[in-house]
């Protein structure tokens, strides 16, 4: 698919000046505790957004041609409106981003095709937007460094979408390194590579082809519900407004005070962030068996704690587990729709490819989406000035 991509934008009538080759992500696990001072351990894929980019001399007209939706988006620098497609508003808020860094922005000519799956809990989004300021970042010379390219990512989605993700989808995106998945601090923005060898085992993502529409308003509400249960338990103990700061114990605690829907955000975010580091530990010591349990605890506590899952996912990652050759499956993502994660020996891949799928079918009626990935480099020029 990469290969046919590349091809295609080699074949566009328009020269351009640069090619930008940008990942969505997957995240291993730590789930929704991005927004709440966690861990995270995502890695960039191999699925990528291509973008090729060429200065147009225009002072604000832009042009953004997406080959995947068939659309064109037109722009003016110097009057930004909110778009009338779902992707347009990711490059409208990453344009407004850049501008209130730097006055360096011009017409540009973008032509962009992808080979990630949308909406699929990979985060397509993220690449756009990390792709697009990347690309310009080089075309114009605009002298932004890659956290102010990750957080301004992070900003078009808080400020133009209206998501309010945390920073792990665009830091995955730019920082991504072959064979490595990334263990994120993302309270310090620390952060530490970690060496991630599957062999004989391989990530195997299950696309459910469904995304409920509870996705972006429950996401926010997860948000505040997790922390408004954090500054009860803060205030209580007189601790700072942090989950790092407290404990499970000071959840406990306070469970009467939170009520259930409080102490299981809370609760789970905290059990998750230990997932994660226990995971890591999995990683540098080779036990995938390990982390494949861990992985299913996750899925448990999103399901029964975040309650972010759905049926579909449910009925995925509850189909895994008859299979020994599984070691481990959880929902990733957003939640309410999207892919799971599967660790699946390699010689068994077909086999449960095609079981699942066909148990899927007759329970749902929707096709399955399958497709392997490996952790990946991040955001990169691969053609023009770099």
């Amino acid at each position: 698919m990469e290969d046919r991509i590349k091809e295609s934008l080699k074949k566009a009538e328009v020269t351009y000046d640069l090619e930008v080759s940008s990942p969505g992500r997957v995240n291993l696990i730590g789930e929704h505790t991005d927004y709440n001072d966690g861990f995270v351990l995502p890695a960039a894929i191999d699925k990528r957004i291509f973008m090729r980019f060429r200065a147009n001399g225009s002072r604000t007209r832009c042009t953004v041609k997406s080959k995947g939706f068939d659309s064109v988006l037109v722009v003016d620098l110097s009057k930004m409106d909110r778009g009338t497609e779902g992707w347009h508003n990711y490059v409208l808020g990453v344009l407004d981003e850049i501008q209130l860094l730097t006055a360096g922005l011009r017409g540009f000519d973008c032509e962009m095709e992808t080979d990630i799956p949308v909406g699929s809990g990979v985060s397509s989004s993220a690449a756009l937007e990390c792709g697009l300021a990347f690309g310009l970042n080089e075309l114009f010379g605009l002298g932004l460094d890659r956290w102010q390219m990750i957080k301004l990512g992070q900003r078009a989605e808080h400020n133009f979408v209206g998501t309010q993700c945390g920073i792990m989808d665009q830091f995955s995106s730019v920082m991504g390194r072959k064979d490595h998945s990334m263990l994120l601090d993302c309270r310090s923005l620390d952060f530490e590579y970690i060496p991630t060898h599957m062999a004989p085992y391989v990530i195997l993502m299950l696309n459910t082809n469904v995304k409920h529409n509870l996705s972006t308003s429950a996401y926010n509400d997860r948000k505040q519900e997790s922390s408004s249960g954090l500054k009860i338990v803060a205030e209580r103990h007189g601790v700072p407004n942090s989950f790092r700061e407290i404990t499970l114990d000071m959840v406990n605690g306070c469970r009467e005070d939170l009520g259930e829907l409080r102490y299981r955000r809370c609760s789970y975010v905290l059990e998750e962030n230990q997932r994660v580091l226990e995971a890591v530990e999995c990683l540098k010591n080779n036990d995938l068996t390990s982390l494949g349990k861990l992985l299913y605890e996750s899925h448990r506590g999103q399901r029964e704690k975040y309650e972010i899952s759905c049926p579909e996912l449910d009925f995925l990652v509850d189909f895994s587990r008859d299979w020994e050759e599984v070691l481990g499956a959880r929902m990733v993502g957003g939640g309410f729709g999207g892919c799971t994660l599967n660790i699946v020996h390699r010689d068994a891949v077909d086999s449960f490819v095609d079981a699942a799928s066909e148990a899927y079918k007759k329970k749902f009626s929707i096709g399955l989406s399958p497709f392997q990935t490996v952790p990946s480099e991040g955001t990169a020029i691969i053609n023009g000035h770099g």
